[in-house]
């Protein structure tokens, strides 16, 4: 797939805290999704209210937000970083059910 030259930016919605049994997986392919953008040159803004995950390592993202996972608390991230994209399926249903809330609130548009 060619590089979208009209993205610069990605905001990465991470899965939160870790229950066992479930989310390590979103944390490990988060962390791959991050190394991989970046290589490929776009700021990642990484979202994730778990700051024990290997995805808020500071080399991961560009920059960071240990915040909690709500559609409230990403529409003033996505105020402030004015991100190009979002990728919100690195971060399971957690992340999946804001961003829909996100796009319901008329945030996205």
């Amino acid at each position: 797939m060619p590089k979208r030259t009209d993205i610069e930016s990605v905001l990465i919605i991470g899965a939160g805290p870790i229950i066992i049994g479930q989310a390590c997986e979103f944390d490990y392919s988060g962390a791959q999704a991050c190394k991989a953008l970046r290589e490929e040159g776009y700021k990642v803004i990484l979202v994730n209210s778990n700051p024990a995950t290997i995805m808020t390592d500071p080399e991961m993202a560009d920059v960071t937000y240990i915040e909690p996972i709500t559609w409230q608390m990403l529409s003033k991230i996505i105020e402030l970083e004015r991100p190009d994209a979002l990728l919100p399926t690195m971060g399971g249903q957690t992340a999946l059910n804001c961003a829909l809330d996100l796009a319901r609130e008329g945030v996205l548009t």
